[in-house]
């Protein structure tokens, strides 16, 4: 079995460990991500009141809504990233080897040919599972009619009515979510959002990045008050949580964007909530939003980030959000 395909296999294990943990939450911020705040007033219900809303309101069920696809996409996300991951790293240092015997460098993997190579695969990984992504979104944000109100229907109706079957909608599955995009799209549907989140591929570089810089500022304070210039295992593990929050922050409303345009669209009415496409959603947003409007959830999803602050989330943290 070739290193691509073990890589694969256990990327595509673990990511569907991590998604099973927190997938309620993850339907939860997807929620608040696609909610419209036209009067711009923060939401009032934080992540955890909202998720015991949604048990309340449509069961538990609907907390894992789309777990389905959203797992199969874990694991081809996980999957199609390491695998690519591994053939492309191998021609880079098939590369660098090539270069050291014509005598340029020392045939080593250098730091940006690693985040060129990291960015490729995972810009192969969002174009060939964007469609899992769309579909689990879609599946996320739909609501269920709640408990509640079809009581208090039930109790409008006399005793001698017939009750009609058509009360109790059909559950809204993967079949039903694929329709809908198709119908609404075609093809091209399923790759609703694709522009942000080939940009988001760009968040564990930015990690990368952020972390070696206060890993080498944190090594020269040491040397100059002459201690010792090793570093701990809490401390490397602090400073990829802080890499991590910090990359998020930037990325973040790059996915917001990707879920408002994932989620469906409201084609009638008020046309300040439909968006045409990645620039028109940023310039609605931040014209009868504001910029709050970009950060929704992010304590959620900040959560998320830093408890898989050294690891990978969503197919790809890879690329942040397939």
């Amino acid at each position: 079995m070739s290193d691509a395909l073990i890589n694969g296999l256990a990327g595509a294990g673990g990511g569907i460990i991590a998604q099973l943990l927190t997938y309620p939450l993850q339907t939860v911020n997807t929620r608040q991500q696609t909610e419209r705040d036209l009067k711009k007033e923060k939401r009032k219900l934080g992540t955890i009141e909202q998720m015991c809303q949604v048990v309340k309101q449509e069961g538990w069920g609907q907390l894992y809504g789309g777990l389905a696809p959203s797992l199969m996409g874990t694991a081809a996300s996980q999957g199609v990233y390491y695998y690519f991951y591994q053939i492309f790293r191998s021609k880079a240092e098939a590369t660098a080897l090539a270069h050291k015997k014509n005598g340029i460098g020392d045939g080593s993997v250098g730091m940006f040919s690693s985040l060129v190579v990291a960015a490729l695969a995972g810009c192969v990984n969002v174009l060939l599972t964007s469609p899992f992504w769309v579909v689990v979104t879609r599946m996320q944000t739909h609501t269920k009619t709640s408990k509640k109100s079809e009581s208090i229907h039930s109790k409008l109706i006399a005793p001698d009515e017939v009750i009609p079957a058509a009360i109790e909608p059909p559950p809204f599955g993967t079949s039903h979510a694929i329709q809908e995009l198709y119908g609404e799209g075609g093809v091209l549907g399923f790759w609703k959002g694709v522009i942000p989140t080939l940009i988001m591929v760009s968040n564990p570089s930015m990690q990368f990045m952020l972390y070696e810089k206060m890993l080498k500022k944190l090594k020269k304070r040491r040397a100059l008050s002459k201690k010792d210039n090793g570093v701990t295992a809490f401390e490397v593990f602090l400073l990829g949580a802080l890499a991590k929050l910090g990359a998020t922050v930037v990325t973040y409303p790059l996915l917001v964007v990707k879920a408002r345009l994932q989620a469906k669209q409201v084609t009638s009415g008020d046309k300040r909530q439909n968006y045409k496409g990645t620039l028109d959603a940023i310039l609605k947003m931040i014209q009868y939003e504001g910029f709050y409007g970009f950060y929704k959830a992010s304590e959620g999803d900040l959560w998320l980030s830093s408890s898989t602050s050294l690891g990978l989330r969503e197919g790809s943290d890879l690329s942040m959000a397939a």
